[in-house]
């Protein structure tokens, strides 16, 4: 487990923390390896329910890796689990925010060249665009980009009426030029 063999090799600031001598100075600060025995089934509890099975165990390393960083400065004032927790909790955050940022693996995409077909329908079109200005981006905005008439409105910065006013009016003058 690479937190018995990072606490051997006397990581953190310094102290061996696992030896009952190092500890000595603080006799408040109970040995960092009872301290991860005390804690480790809640830590990896939080960890499994807020990070699923899989990323438990590296964010369960992690955590108690900070904690062994940090547990020289910490006092033991009873919040020792709350503590731990709240790393945890951090390095749960630092999972999800890492997961959005990663590629997301996905099937196969044929590399399929894919052309529109040209506009069937060019004298329509046609007609749209010499329609006057604020009629054809009613139109437009309204039929080709399927937004609502408050929309419309919001885009031609006009009242949500003069947009449904504009957009009734380019369609009246379309149905009596093209024939049904």
């Amino acid at each position: 487990m690479i937190l018995r063999s990072e606490v051997n090799r006397g990581s953190g600031p310094g102290a061996d923390l696992t030896n009952p001598a190092a500890t000595a100075s603080n006799p408040n600060v109970i040995p960092f390896q009872r301290f991860l025995e005390e804690h480790r089934t809640p830590v990896l509890r939080f960890l499994v329910a807020s990070v699923g099975r899989d990323a438990a165990d590296d964010c369960f390393q992690e955590t108690f890796l900070a904690a062994l960083r940090a547990y020289p400065r910490l006092r033991d004032d009873g919040h020792a689990r709350a503590w731990v927790l709240t790393i945890a909790h951090r390095k749960a955050l630092d999972h999800h925010r890492a997961r959005r940022r990663a590629a997301v693996p996905m099937a196969e995409v044929p590399e399929v060249a894919v052309h529109d077909a040209p506009p069937a329908d060019d004298e329509t079109w046609a007609r749209v665009r010499a329609l006057p200005p604020k009629q054809r981006a009613a139109v437009l905005l309204r039929y080709a980009g399927d937004l609502s008439h408050r929309e419309v409105a919001t885009a031609l910065r006009c009242s949500e009426e003069a947009a449904r006013r504009s957009a009734h009016e380019g369609l009246k003058k379309l149905r009596l030029e093209i024939p049904a």
